[in-house]
């Protein structure tokens, strides 16, 4: 059992990924790691409708026929997810012998990393741990999560990036760039953002930017 988790971030664009079974469990990995621009292959001897849908539109790779040793071979992350447990097994002490990152669904022992529960909004990632103890727990968790973090949050990071970088080009001092965050991050621009839209909350930035630059002459 896992209790304590290094919380990471993956860049998964572009990069090797598999995925052993293609049920329903399967669906939902292969759709998370399609979110994030991985580059995947599936291994089953069937597939779930929906994954059959993404082979033939080629978003996946599928070879339809059982798992076999040296699969893995090449790729960066392998998620097992059949019903087999000695299929399980064996994709895990094949990722361990490689050292790949290697996670059997609802297997904590089997997984050396863990997959959160997840609230996405745009670019902001909200994720929760239970280190494999309650995944029911880290679900209540997320829901309570998406209710209080709306799509709006995704929007408001958006503009937070391109804020940043204006700051960035224009502000050399770094004392003056971290006070132009801080403001901006705990002002009112989101309710001004959903209340007034776009428009409003650039003014907004650009006003707080000035101000900054304009106490520190």
């Amino acid at each position: 059992m896992l209790n304590l988790v290094y919380p990471i971030g993956l860049n998964l664009s572009g990069r090797p990924c598999l995925v052993v079974g293609g049920g329903e469990v399967a669906l939902r990995k292969v759709e998370g790691l399609l979110a994030v621009g991985a580059r995947l292959r599936v291994i089953s001897p069937g597939l779930h409708p929906e994954l059959a849908g993404m082979a033939r539109e080629g978003r996946i790779q599928w070879e339809a026929r059982p798992y076999r040793s040296g699969d893995l071979a090449g790729h960066f992350l392998i998620v097992a997810a059949t019903d087999d447990q000695d299929v399980n097994e064996a994709v895990f002490r094949e990722g361990e012998s490689r050292g790949q990152l290697v996670n059997v669904v609802d297997d904590p022992p089997r997984c050396n990393f863990i997959l959160p529960a997840v609230v996405r909004r745009g670019s902001l990632c909200l994720a929760v741990f239970t280190g494999g103890k309650s995944p029911m727990l880290s679900r209540r968790i997320r829901e309570q999560l998406e209710g209080q973090f709306g799509p709006e949050y995704g929007d408001l990071i958006d503009l937070l990036g391109v804020a940043r970088s204006a700051v960035l080009e224009r502000v050399g001092d770094i004392k003056l760039r971290t006070e132009i965050f801080r403001r901006l991050v705990y002002s009112d621009l989101l309710e001004v953002l959903v209340r007034d839209g776009r428009p409003a909350a650039e003014a907004r930035i650009s006003q707080t930017i000035d101000q900054v630059l304009g106490e520190s002459y």
